[in-house]
C-alpha cells in the first residue's frame, strides 16, 4: 500500500481556508505549460505567485483541445512545440516545489492521461507536487479509472459545471469533487468575453445550496473589472485566455515575466477590493 500521500499537504483546502478567513476570493491564473518554454513556465509560476496568484492551473498541451478557444489553442500548440509532455511538466513541477508551495492544478484532456496511465500519472503527479487534476472532457460518471488513484494519492479532482448543468446533476458532481468546483460562466469554448452573464451571481448562489466546496468561476474573465465583479460572489476567479494572449504578444520579449506579473497584480488588486466594497456580499 502506497501511503506516501499522507505527507502530501492539502494545499488547495488550506489556501481556501486562509482566504475565507480574510474574506477574500482566490485568483487562479491559467497558463499553458511550455508556453513559450518550460523554463519560462517555471519563472512565470514564481512571478505570478509573487504578484498575488493564489493557485495556478497548469495547462497540459494537447493536439486537439476542443473546449478551448483560439488563444488557448495557440498556447497549446506553442507548448507542444516546446516539448511540454507530461513527464517534462512533472519534472519542472518537482523542481518548482523546492522553492514554492503554491497549489498547482494540472488542467488538460483525458487522452494524454490515458496514454500515460491513470495510476502512474496520479503517483507521479503527487510525487512531483501537483495538488489537483482538472480534466476538461471527463465527466464524473466516466472518471472512475482516474478518481480511485487520485484519491489514493491525495489529489483533488476538480469538475466543471456549466450554466446548462441541471441543479440535481450539479449536486451529484459536487459529491464526487474535491478541492473546488469550477463553474464555467459561459457556454461554449474558453476565451475573453466583453461582458459577463447577468445571472452569474444567482447561479453561483444556487450552487451553494448543493455544496460546501469553494466555487470558482472561469471562462471569459479577462479584465480586472470583470475579475472584481466575480470576486464579489465567487470563492475564486480563474483567468486564462487573457493571459495566453499576453504571453503570445510578449513571448519573445525580455520582460515577458514581469509583464505577466504586472497583469496578475492588477487582477489581484481588483479581487481584493471587490469585497471590501461590499462586506456583506458573501454572508
Amino acid at each position: 500500500m502506497d501511503t506516501h500521500h499522507n505527507t502530501h499537504p492539502d494545499r488547495i483546502a488550506a489556501r481556501f481556508r486562509a482566504l475565507r478567513a480574510r474574506n477574500e476570493a482566490a485568483l487562479i491564473p491559467y497558463i499553458v505549460a511550455g508556453d513559450p518554454s518550460l523554463a519560462r513556465t517555471r519563472e512565470l509560476v514564481l512571478e505570478l505567485e509573487a504578484r498575488g496568484a493564489d493557485l495556478i492551473e497548469l495547462g497540459v498541451p494537447f493536439s486537439d483541445p476542443m473546449a478551448d478557444g483560439p488563444a488557448n489553442q495557440r498556447a497549446a500548440a506553442r507548448g507542444l512545440a516546446a516539448g511540454a509532455t507530461l513527464p517534462a511538466i512533472l519534472s519542472m513541477v518537482a523542481e518548482l516545489r523546492r522553492v514554492s508551495q503554491i497549489p498547482l492544478v494540472l488542467f488538460g484532456y483525458y487522452n494524454p492521461i490515458l496514454h500515460y496511465g491513470c495510476e502512474r500519472l496520479c503517483a507521479d503527479a503527487a510525487r512531483a507536487g501537483i495538488d489537483g487534476l482538472l480534466v476538461v472532457d471527463l465527466p464524473p460518471e466516466e472518471a472512475e479509472e482516474l478518481a480511485g488513484p487520485a484519491a489514493r494519492h491525495g489529489l483533488d479532482i476538480i469538475y466543471l459545471l456549466a450554466p446548462t448543468t441541471p441543479l440535481e446533476r450539479s449536486r451529484g458532481i459536487a459529491r464526487s469533487a474535491s478541492g473546488f468546483l469550477y463553474y464555467v460562466s459561459v457556454t461554449g469554448v474558453t476565451g475573453a468575453r466583453a461582458r459577463l452573464s447577468a445571472d452569474l451571481a444567482d447561479k453561483v448562489n444556487q450552487l451553494r445550496a448543493v455544496t460546501d466546496l469553494p466555487i470558482g468561476v472561469g471562462f471569459g474573465i479577462s479584465t480586472p473589472a470583470q475579475a472584481g465583479e466575480v470576486a464579489a460572489f465567487a470563492d475564486a476567479v480563474v483567468v486564462g485566455s487573457a493571459l495566453s494572449l499576453l504571453i503570445e504578444a510578449n513571448a519573445e520579449a525580455e520582460d515577458l515575466v514581469p509583464t505577466a506579473g504586472e497583469f496578475v497584480a492588477t487582477l489581484k488588486d481588483a479581487v481584493r477590493a471587490a469585497r471590501a466594497a461590499a462586506p456583506g456580499a458573501t454572508a
